[in-house]
């Protein structure tokens, strides 16, 4: 098969080109022109250069696969009006659909997140059937983006188009550019995370989820979800144990109340100097919005099984971190 992923130079798409290679398909990799796309060379890719919102650029680098892994969705990373985040996300994925249609492309996997699905009403770990009734109340922009994301996702398939989703839970690993989600070891790490919002999260490794994807890409049901998991983990012990790997003090429990307060006056700060908050909105997702998982579903259907135990994932991690100046 001749497989493309888009947003390669990140943590999940890295991992999932990786996992395309392993499999012995062909890769291509569809990214803007400013992407720093030299990363991935040594996966002796085919490179397809075109931007989100160029529909004709685009329909074109789409043309003549047999499938698309999509890895990226918007990630708010300054503060901004939730509506602003959430139209933005909308319109770039509204393109890649449109694309996806124009190109005739017959496999599209979208990447999506665990925040998108409610909190399970018993307490449970959440599954693939759990939807919100209506907006969220919690007006995050990171939880809001993910969220109409996945009902964009939905409605693409209900209406033809043979969209997948394919939820990974809280992914660290190796090839994290930026750091994306492993900024939770780097901020442990240089002491500016000293305190975390007590909360319920699931771990997997990034390869691990990289493969997830491509078979659900491969296997999975056009219109489904297949929550991608590993370890259901506390934030409380998550943290303690990257701190011990680090040798740092860990961080210690703070109510979610104080955080969302921190957060506003990150906000203020930033609107007055331009100064980027440690804490923000989607930190506090992050470490807030989640809840355990359960995976039965891509187990069943997928075959999906995580095989990278946690210890080993916070190790690679860390040494990655290292090897690459962040430590």
């Amino acid at each position: 098969m001749k497989i493309a992923v888009l947003g390669a130079t990140g943590l999940l798409g890295h991992h999932a080109a990786r996992a395309v290679k392993a499999a012995g398909h062909q890769l291509v990799l569809i990214h803007r022109p400013s992407s720093r796309i030299e990363r991935l060379s040594y996966l002796e890719p085919e490179c397809r250069a075109a931007e989100l919102l160029d529909h004709a650029g685009l329909t074109r680098a789409l043309t003549g696969l047999d499938g698309v892994i999509f890895c990226a969705a918007s990630y708010p990373k300054r503060p901004r009006r939730w509506q602003e985040e959430v139209a933005s996300a909308l319109d770039e994925t509204n393109h890649f659909y449109a694309a996806c249609l124009a190109a005739h492309v017959p496999r599209i996997l979208y990447t999506g997140a665990a925040i998108a699905l409610p909190r399970h009403p018993e307490g449970l770990p959440g599954h693939e059937g759990l939807f919100y009734e209506g907006m969220p109340r919690w007006k995050n922009p990171y939880l809001l983006c993910k969220w109409a994301l996945d009902e964009q996702a939905r409605e693409q398939a209900r209406s033809g188009l043979p969209v997948i989703i394919g939820i990974p839970g809280m992914c660290l690993g190796e090839f994290d550019v930026g750091p994306s989600t492993g900024r939770i070891v780097t901020a442990i790490a240089h002491g500016w995370m000293t305190h975390y919002v007590p909360g319920r999260r699931n771990v997997v490794d990034a390869a691990d989820a990289g493969r997830g994807l491509l078979l659900a890409l491969e296997k999975g049901r056009a219109g489904e979800r297949y929550l991608l998991t590993g370890r259901n983990i506390e934030m409380a012990e998550l943290t303690e144990r990257i701190a011990n790997l680090l040798g740092v003090q860990p961080p210690q429990p703070m109510p979610l109340a104080l955080a969302k307060g921190m957060a506003v006056l990150g906000r203020l700060r930033f609107r007055l100097s331009g100064e980027l908050p440690k804490l923000n909105d989607t930190a506090i997702a992050v470490m807030a919005g989640g809840q355990f998982l359960d995976g039965s579903k891509a187990r069943h259907e997928l075959g999906f099984v995580a095989e990278t135990p946690l210890e080993v994932t916070l190790e690679r991690t860390i040494a990655w971190f290292r090897g690459n100046g962040y430590l």
